[in-house]
């Protein structure tokens, strides 16, 4: 438990005190002039003075000060709409360009099946088309003596 030191209040006795001291001073002090924080306070004996009391309220909470708001979040804050409304741009284009974009794909398609197919067309024709060259035959043929074997080669080109 808690315990505050008590401490004994002393005064001086009337006839003893100035005349200044005759008349309590929280009757001389107006009450708009008493400094924040103390009140008046009566004594056991009587007495009434001014004296520094423990407030009954419990002090508000401080309130932090406002901070100034960093360079980079106000950017941030600004470019994010712009980028939204971008992206939300795109895909309004995107939508309005997807039937275009449907046909170029197809037609894109059909020029490489086009391509294929004529490629391969234009090699079959090159085929059926082309006249063999006539056969070239050459031939050698040595002899030695007058009954000697006679040798030889063909060749066909």
């Amino acid at each position: 438990m808690d315990h505050q030191p008590v401490y004994p209040i002393t005064t001086i006795p009337a006839q003893q005190a100035p005349a200044t001291l005759q008349q309590p001073l929280a009757l001389r002090m107006p009450v708009n002039e008493v400094p924040p924080g103390v009140q008046v306070v009566t004594l056991p004996g009587g007495n009434r003075v001014l004296a520094y009391a423990e407030p009954t309220a419990l002090p508000s909470p401080v309130t932090p000060a406002a901070q100034p708001i960093p360079a980079w979040a106000k950017t941030t804050a600004l470019l994010v709409p712009t980028t939204g409304f971008g992206i939300g741009a795109a895909g309004i284009g995107l939508s309005y360009a997807v039937p275009g974009l449907i046909a170029m794909s197809h037609a894109l398609w059909a020029a490489v099946a086009l391509i294929a197919v004529g490629g391969t067309a234009a090699v079959a024709l090159l085929k059926r088309c082309r006249r063999p060259a006539p056969a070239q035959i050459t031939q050698h043929i040595t002899a030695t003596g007058l009954f000697g074997r006679a040798n030889g080669t063909i060749n066909h080109r």
